[in-house]
């Protein structure tokens, strides 16, 4: 599991982990049953408070992402491809909503939007696999 905190971003440390480990669930990059590393070995891996990566490992179990073996540590949990489907929508929308917010602010005709967007997919999709 490899994860990457901008402390510079605005955004929580926190939910920075939560969103990176929530994507890396929903792709299949980290696999129904692994298990997460330790809140210690993040939190030292990370470079951040242990009850940051505490809370951030909670919200994760509410959302039923991972399940906790007393004892034991972390693991993935089982997720219906509908829920999968569900939560990358949800991400997706998130990340272009901010998209679209800023070239509004930035005065960008939508065409320019979408072919930037548009140009973009098919590079990274072209260097997926």
């Amino acid at each position: 599991m490899i994860l990457e905190i901008d402390l510079h971003s605005g955004v929580p440390i926190y939910r920075q982990i939560v969103d990176q480990v929530r994507g890396q669930v929903v792709s299949g990059e980290l696999g129904e049953g692994e298990q997460l590393m330790s809140v210690r070995e993040l939190a030292g891996q990370l470079k951040v408070n242990p009850m940051t990566v505490s809370k951030a490992y909670a919200r994760l179990e509410l959302e039923g992402l991972v399940d906790r073996q007393r004892g034991v540590g972390l693991f993935v949990a089982r997720i219906r491809e509908k829920e999968k489907d569900r939560v990358k929508a949800e991400i997706l929308s998130e990340i272009l909503e901010k998209a679209a917010v800023t070239a509004v602010q930035l005065d960008i005709d939508i065409e320019d939007v979408l072919a930037k967007l548009t140009g973009f997919y098919h590079e990274y999709n072209g260097k997926k696999g």
